[in-house]
């Protein structure tokens, strides 16, 4: 670009692109917001103890970070939280001010993230998948016997929804559970329970197949909410203080 002389220069500052997201709010309970990115994550807006835990990790997963910090970030600022890094701890989840809880999802074109202050909510978990992309091939590795068989149930125009529900139910879940139990848990240590499945949204009730560290903290099984929306699933499910 050329200034001609005597022209002021004027400094341009990169905003946060991420945005507030009512449709994805409706996953959760008031109070709790929703923020997402439709775009890769521009690295070098991260703040500098974000920017350390790049590595030397692919292109895509440095925009993948960068849009998950992005979103957080936004997030934070409306709970008056500014310029807060949202770094990673030793077991690789994202360090949320003690005040607030969150949780980060990410997949092909879309990033979202949730957050919620821990006096209304004490944890939560948001998974986003494309619709339909558990194919059957991955069933018996993200479904138990009894998921199968209900999917199996199904007319055959519907299993590959029901399936990407199943498996980003189960996700959400275990994003929520772990801040408070520590406990990684596998995919067939859940059962999902789905309801109204043909709506663009509705519940879905999460039974442990075992007995789980959560039990000691939550009452199981746990309900969640999912919405369809353009060609994603995305899953949510919170745990209420008190």
């Amino acid at each position: 670009m050329q200034v001609s002389r005597g022209s002021p220069i004027i400094a341009v500052i990169e905003t946060n692109p991420a945005k507030l997201s009512p449709g994805l709010g409706c996953l959760f309970p008031p109070g709790a917001l929703v923020a997402e990115l439709r775009e890769p994550g521009n690295p070098s807006l991260l703040l500098n103890e974000e920017a350390r835990y790049i590595g030397k990790a692919v292109l895509q997963r440095v925009q993948e970070f960068a849009a998950g910090r992005l979103c957080a970030r936004a997030l934070l600022s409306e709970f008056g939280v500014k310029d807060f890094p949202v770094t990673v701890a030793d077991d690789r989840q994202p360090v949320w001010p003690e005040a607030l809880v969150g949780s980060i999802t990410h997949t092909q074109g879309l990033c979202a993230a949730v957050v919620a202050e821990r006096a209304l909510l004490r944890a939560v978990g948001l998974d986003s998948e494309v619709a339909g992309s558990v194919k059957a091939e991955l069933w018996p590795s993200i479904c138990t016997p009894a998921e199968i068989e209900w999917l199996r149930s199904l007319a055959e125009s519907e299993r590959t929804i029901a399936a990407t529900l199943i498996f980003s139910a189960k996700e959400a879940f275990y994003k929520c559970q772990y801040p408070l139990a520590r406990e990684r848990l596998s995919f067939q240590d859940a059962r999902v329970e789905v309801f109204s499945l043909g709506a663009a949204r509705g519940e879905f009730k999460i039974h442990a197949t075992r007995t789980i560290a959560l039990a000691a903290h939550a009452e199981l099984p746990m309900r969640g909410r999912y919405l369809i929306h353009e060609n994603y699933l995305s899953a949510g499910i919170a745990l209420a203080s008190g």
